[in-house]
């Protein structure tokens, strides 16, 4: 029997960091990934997690621990098959380390991942956004930081971890205001700042900067405590003003308001003043321009330029008569005689 805590360790701590050169949301990422997975097996096979052999992490088990994430947990299947990307990955490094189990190890790596629908991204309209940068009250501590965290996130089309991932340092508020963004992929992007944008921002370093503040965290949006925000925290925030917006937009009531919605109604604005998929894949950090095209399927404006632009076919004239009541009625005797 193998123990499995050594080599998570090492795979965690050596693999990904080191030899692949994943970044620290990766590493995140998949640390959460095993947590959730030895949370199960050890429910499941009624032992502590640092007990856990590798022989018991098999096939079965994996797709038992896969549908529990579905059916228990109500994750989507795109949740699922990062889960399932996590503990590929691990098998792998295990392949070299245990060749004797290399049979069980291969019957996890046919795990096949699971298609989803393609569905439209979810996105705000310009009436809702508004309601929701208008929520934070800004002669409050807390109001104003959430202000220019929410005008940020979306001018910048931030996902959270890169949000709540920002220090000081990579804000510039002189002589064009711009912000360096860490993102997916150890990819760097440099962004311009609105006007708006930079007076919140300006309004929170101000307040952060008071001598009774208390403040030394490194990074640029902070809790409470004076220490960085968390992912959780800034999702609690937006929770808190989506509900509060609420009151003067009753569409919200609709909707599931989350951090990436705010990136994805960032990318449908910039799509449709820009009309150039190129320039929103810049803007977002994506590695390909295939990613960014989500996004055309769920902005009208693009489709319907596209419709204006096409020459549409010509109807036959013509004109549609009645049959006359009298010849209909004697049609259908004359066809039950025969």
């Amino acid at each position: 029997m193998t123990p499995i805590a050594p080599h998570i360790t090492a795979f965690l701590q050596q693999r990904l960091p080191i030899e692949r050169g994943a970044s620290s949301h990766t590493c995140d990422s998949y640390a959460y990934a095993f947590q959730l997975l030895f949370e199960y097996a050890s429910k499941a096979l009624k032992v502590t997690p640092s007990a856990l052999q590798l022989e018991q992490i098999d096939a079965p088990l994996v797709l038992r621990f896969l549908n529990h994430l579905e059916s228990s947990r109500g994750n989507r299947i795109t949740s699922r098959n990062t889960r399932l990307a996590a503990i590929k990955s691990f098998m792998h490094f295990m392949e070299y380390r245990t060749p004797a189990a290399l049979d069980q190890i291969r019957r996890v790596l046919a795990i096949p991942i699971k298609k989803s629908d393609t569905r439209l991204v979810r996105h705000l309209t310009l009436a809702e956004l508004q309601s929701i940068l208008d929520a934070p009250n800004p002669s409050t501590w807390d109001g104003v930081r959430d202000r220019a965290m929410l005008h940020l996130c979306f001018a910048a089309a931030l996902r959270v971890s890169e949000l709540v991932g920002l220090r000081l340092s990579d804000v510039t508020l002189q002589p064009s205001p711009s912000v360096l963004i860490h993102g997916k992929g150890r990819r760097e992007r440099c962004l311009p700042l609105w006007k708006e944008t930079t007076k919140a921002l300006r309004m929170w370093l101000a307040l952060r900067q008071q001598p009774g503040a208390m403040i030394s965290a490194p990074e640029l949006f902070t809790n409470a405590r004076g220490t960085a925000m968390t992912r959780s925290g800034f999702e609690y925030i937006l929770c808190k003003h989506v509900h509060t917006a609420t009151e003067h937009c009753s569409s919200l009531s609709q909707k599931r308001v989350s951090p990436h919605v705010l990136r994805h109604t960032s990318a449908i604005f910039t799509l449709q003043s820009t009309r150039d998929l190129r320039k929103v894949s810049l803007w977002l950090g994506h590695s390909s321009t295939q990613t960014t095209e989500i996004y055309t399927r769920a902005d009208q404006s693009v489709k319907l330029e596209m419709l204006e632009s096409a020459i549409a076919p010509k109807l036959r004239s013509g004109r549609f008569k009645a049959s006359d009541k009298l010849i209909a009625s004697l049609r259908a005797h004359n066809f039950m005689r025969s």
